[in-house]
């Protein structure tokens, strides 16, 4: 944390480990809070836009690793490695769990550089290189012996940024039923419209059409997950409808044609916005 000097009064500023701005006196002790005098000096309103700054970078990180995850993207090492110096790059890539070209589990990243490859440390519990030229983040769903992973992560201490090892996953039943809609999460009542809408938007799920809508790239293949939440006419209590998914000109997919990620995904949210339902006597979730 190095500190930089104000305008006024020999007062320094500097931003802490969790990006908000501290100051000290001219003495240099530390302050509860920053002077309201200070409030408009050009140096802390520099600090608070780099704090602003600093936080959308580490969430468009963030954004961007789960969004190779969810859709399995190849991702090349070298972009790896061009990115593991930057802090918000590194926290969120550190720990996740990576299969080689070969699609089988490499183990937790834990390092990269440009000549040796990428550190890893591997399901015996060794540290490894791989050089192949490119790596992918499975999503969970597709991890076998996923219990075990996360066992293994315990025993590591692992703590990953991007829900991948304890993201929840809904696996497609082997006997997969005919027709185009899942029922499991229909029913979920909401005392009005905007409390349900006001979650998907909480939980980042674009409505449109009156249905929460989840966009999911598959295998090269873009399908639509969406769960009816009701339409504008529908002011008062509403409850959360049928499950389904569509390719792209929106026809109805059955279900034995749902990929094992998009599945996961759609259930996911179906799950999730039917546990924010208001029961009777509590508080909605």
């Amino acid at each position: 944390m190095a500190w930089v000097e104000t305008g006024a009064g020999g007062y320094r500023v500097a931003l802490d480990g969790d990006g908000k701005v501290v100051c000290r006196n001219a003495a240099g002790r530390e302050l509860k809070s920053v002077p309201s005098k200070l409030g408009d000096d050009p140096v802390v309103t520099q600090l608070r836009q780099l704090a602003e700054w600093l936080d959308a970078h580490e969430r468009r990180c963030q954004e961007d690793v789960e969004r190779w995850m969810v859709r399995s993207l190849p991702v090349p090492a070298a972009v790896i490695t061009a990115v593991w110096a930057d802090e918000a790059w590194r926290n969120v890539l550190r720990d996740l769990v990576v299969t080689g070209a070969d699609g089988e589990v490499a183990g937790f990243l834990r390092g990269a550089d440009a000549e040796r490859g990428l550190g890893l440390v591997d399901l015996d519990g060794d540290t490894v290189r791989l050089t192949d030229g490119e790596i992918r983040i499975p999503h969970p769903v597709l991890l076998p012996e996923l219990d075990e992973l996360r066992e293994f992560a315990v025993e590591l201490g692992v703590s990953q940024r991007v829900q991948q090892l304890y993201r929840e996953v809904w696996h497609r039943p082997d006997e997969t039923p005919g027709g185009t809609e899942v029922t499991t999460y229909t029913g979920g009542r909401y005392k009005e419209l905007r409390e349900l809408t006001g979650r998907c938007a909480r939980l980042g799920y674009r409505v449109r059409g009156g249905s929460a809508v989840l966009p999911v790239v598959e295998d090269g293949r873009a399908v639509e997950a969406r769960l009816w939440v009701g339409d504008y006419y529908e002011y008062d209590a509403c409850e959360t409808g049928p499950l389904s998914w569509a390719a792209p000109d929106g026809r109805a997919l059955p279900l034995a044609q749902v990929g094992p990620v998009a599945w996961s995904e759609g259930m996911r949210m179906a799950a999730a916005l039917h546990a924010g339902r208001t029961i009777e006597g509590e508080e909605a979730a």
